[in-house]
C-alpha cells in the first residue's frame, strides 16, 4: 500500500542537505505509479503530481523522464534536496531499471513478431477453423459439473494481500516510540492525542530513517491512518507530542465496513462494484481519498484543500479506502 499524502504542515524543519524522502520509495514510485503521479506527490510537488495524474504521465512519457531523472540523481523534493539513500542504492537501482526497460522492450518486439506472424498465416492459409468433437456417448456429452467456490471476505482477502499480526497497544506523555509488532508490514495506526501543539506519527524503517508521514496534526486528535511503504520494512512508529496519546497498531482486516459519512482520519474496506463515489467536505484543511488494492497497488482519488464536493470512478472492491481529513465528511458509492 503506498504513503498517503494528506495533513496540512504545522511546522517546518531546517533545510538539510540530504532530503527525508527515500529515493527507493521515490524511485519505486515512479515506476510503478508513475502514470498517477505518486513519485511527485510523495516528495511534495503536488502542482506537477496533479499534472501528471491527469495527462496519465504524459501519456507514459513522462514516467520515463521521471524514472530517468530518479536513477540519475536529478530528482530531488519539494525542497531542493537530495533524496535520502542515493549514493547507497543507486547503482542497484540503475542496473535494475536498465534490464526492466529492457525485459519490456523485448516483450513488445516478441509480441510484435507473434501477432504480425499470425496475421500473416492466416493471409496465406485462412482463418482456421476448428472441427467440431464427435460426441461418443451420452456421457461423454454432458458438461462437466461446476466447481462451487466458497466466497472470499474481504476480511480474508484483507489478511490474504496485507498479512496478519497480532495487535499491540501502547500510550505515552511527549515524544516517544513505539515498536511494531512482528510481521507488521502493512497495517491500521488508532491514535488519540490531548495536547495542545503538534503531533505527528513518523513511520521508521529499521535504519531509524522516516519513510512515511501518516499523521501530522496540530492539538487534540483522534483518528486512524494506513502505513504500508513497501519501499522498505517499517519497524517503529516515532511520536512527536506535547500531551498525553495512545497508539494501536491492527491488521488491515481489523477496519470496519466504509462508512458513508464521519469526521476525521478513518480507514474502512470496500467489497462492492465499480461505481462511482461522490465525496463532500466542509472544512478548511487537505482532504484525501485513497483506493488500496495491494501492496504498491492502488491510486489517489481525492487530493483537495479546503471545502470540496465532486465525484469521482471507484474500482471495484475487495480494496481498502483511506480518509484523511479535519472535520466532517460524506462518502456515497453509487
Amino acid at each position: 500500500m503506498t504513503a498517503l499524502p494528506g495533513s496540512p504542515p504545522s511546522y517546518r524543519t531546517p533545510d538539510a542537505e540530504v532530503s527525508t524522502k527515500s529515493f527507493l520509495a521515490t524511485w519505486l514510485f515512479a515506476f510503478f505509479l508513475g502514470t498517477f503521479g505518486v513519485d511527485r506527490f510523495y516528495l511534495g510537488k503536488v502542482g506537477t503530481g496533479v499534472l501528471k495524474l491527469v495527462t496519465l504521465g504524459g501519456c507514459g512519457i513522462w514516467v520515463l523522464v521521471d524514472v530517468i531523472l530518479v536513477v540519475v540523481g536529478a530528482q530531488r523534493d519539494n525542497l531542493d534536496r537530495q533524496l535520502n539513500g542515493y549514493d547507497q542504492y543507486k547503482n542497484v537501482a540503475r542496473v535494475i531499471t536498465v534490464v526492466l526497460i529492457a525485459i519490456s522492450a523485448l516483450s513488445v518486439v516478441l509480441n510484435g513478431i507473434r501477432t504480425a506472424n499470425l496475421v500473416l498465416d492466416e493471409v496465406q492459409n485462412g482463418p482456421v477453423v476448428e472441427e467440431p468433437a464427435v460426441v461418443e456417448s451420452e456421457e461423454a456429452a454432458a458438461p462437466p459439473s461446476p466447481e462451487v467456490e466458497e466466497p472470499v471476505t474481504v476480511q480474508a482477502w484483507a489478511d490474504q494481500t496485507f498479512g496478519t499480526f497480532a495487535p499491540a497497544s501502547q500510550a505515552g506523555t511527549g515524544d516517544g516510540l513505539v515498536t511494531l509488532p512482528a510481521g507488521a508490514v502493512a497495517g491500521i495506526v488508532s491514535a488519540t492525542h490531548d495536547g495542545d501543539a503538534n503531533f505527528v506519527i513518523s513511520v521508521l524503517d529499521t535504519g531509524g530513517t522516516p519513510t512515511e508521514l501518516i499523521v501530522n496534526a496540530i492539538g487534540a486528535y483522534t483518528g486512524a491512518t494506513l502505513f504500508g511503504d513497501t519501499s522498505s520494512l517499517p519497524t517503529t512508529l516515532e511520536i512527536k507530542a506535547d500531551g498525553n496519546w495512545s497508539v494501536s497498531v491492527a491488521p488491515v482486516s481489523s477496519a470496519a465496513p466504509l462508512a458513508s459519512a464521519g469526521s476525521g482520519d478513518t480507514v474502512g474496506l470496500y467489497d462492492g462494484p465499480a461505481g462511482a463515489l461522490t465525496t463532500a467536505y466542509p472544512g478548511d484543511w487537505n482532504f484525501v481519498v485513497w483506493e488500496t488494492r495491494g501492496l504498491l497497488e492502488g491510486g489517489l482519488l481525492v487530493n483537495e484543500i479546503g471545502p470540496y464536493s465532486g465525484t469521482v470512478p471507484l474500482s471495484a472492491g475487495p480494496s481498502v479506502i483511506s480518509v484523511q481529513a479535519e472535520g466532517e465528511w460524506t462518502l456515497t458509492v453509487g
